[in-house]
């Protein structure tokens, strides 16, 4: 992988450091689902290797950007997020995504490939079919109430919240701009990286299914890996100490 100067302080609204570490031998960078937000991913910074300083990418529309305009391509999202992130390139980086998350994280990881010549150590894709298996959706076009149920559904977002009338308005515009990103997308016929991918699904994932998660393969010239968990699309949640040994394992091997 190429390395590139640190250019300085590494700051930037697209991008949140919960424990920062200059000293890290490798940065995951994280992806929030459809309707998250960085701070999902807190946790995570503190399960981890002191080796690995974790990056959560922060969309527009939510939490301390919620005043800013969310945005509603998947394209728009992961040109921003490559923007930002090309300054932290300095020293390897791995990108986890989780379902939308996923495919933006993908996407960012072209984008290095092609611009920068940076190829990630590994790409983690969480909880989403592969690029080339397309489901024709429109959660998107539902009213307010459709994509509460929706949200429900998958069970990633507290119930107690998605009863809270104001909760709801602050956070349906980043939620409907997100879900009409994921929606939309379409990848190019032959998308692909160079790096590694390792595939983690959910056993009863409605979103996802083993032949839709193992077409993965499909999209990198490097080797994929298919570890599956029991639980459904939020199975991070659910069985949460297991993937993050899961992680722990596939990180350490990355930085020996």
């Amino acid at each position: 992988m190429t390395r590139l100067p640190n250019a300085g302080p590494l700051t930037d609204p697209w991008l949140q450091r919960f424990r920062p570490r200059d000293d890290a031998t490798l940065r995951l960078v994280c992806f929030p689902h459809a309707g998250g937000s960085a701070s999902f991913y807190h946790p995570l910074s503190a399960a981890l290797p002191e080796q690995v300083e974790v990056v959560a990418v922060q969309y527009p529309g939510r939490q301390e950007r919620r005043h800013e305009q969310p945005l509603d391509t998947i394209a728009d999202l992961a040109d921003e997020t490559f923007r930002a992130l090309r300054r932290f390139a300095d020293r390897p980086l791995a990108l986890f995504g989780h379902s939308m998350g996923a495919v933006i994280a993908f996407e960012v990881a072209r984008r290095l490939e092609q611009h920068l010549d940076v190829s990630p150590a590994m790409l983690y894709a969480s909880g989403r079919r592969a690029p080339s298996r397309v489901r024709h959706t429109t959660v998107h076009l539902r009213s307010d109430d459709g994509i509460i149920t929706e949200l429900r559904r998958l069970s990633g977002t507290d119930t107690t919240l998605l009863a809270d009338p104001e909760v709801v308005r602050m956070i349906m515009p980043a939620v409907r701009g997100d879900y009409t990103a994921i929606e939309r997308y379409r990848a190019q016929g032959d998308a692909s990286v160079r790096c590694p991918i390792t595939v983690l699904t959910g056993r009863d994932d409605p979103q996802t299914t083993a032949d839709e998660a193992a077409a993965w393969r499909g999209h990198t010239t490097a080797d994929t890996t298919v570890t599956t968990f029991p639980g459904g699309h939020f199975f991070i949640m659910s069985h949460q100490d297991a993937v993050l040994a899961e992680l722990r394992s596939s990180l350490t091997r990355l930085i020996c």
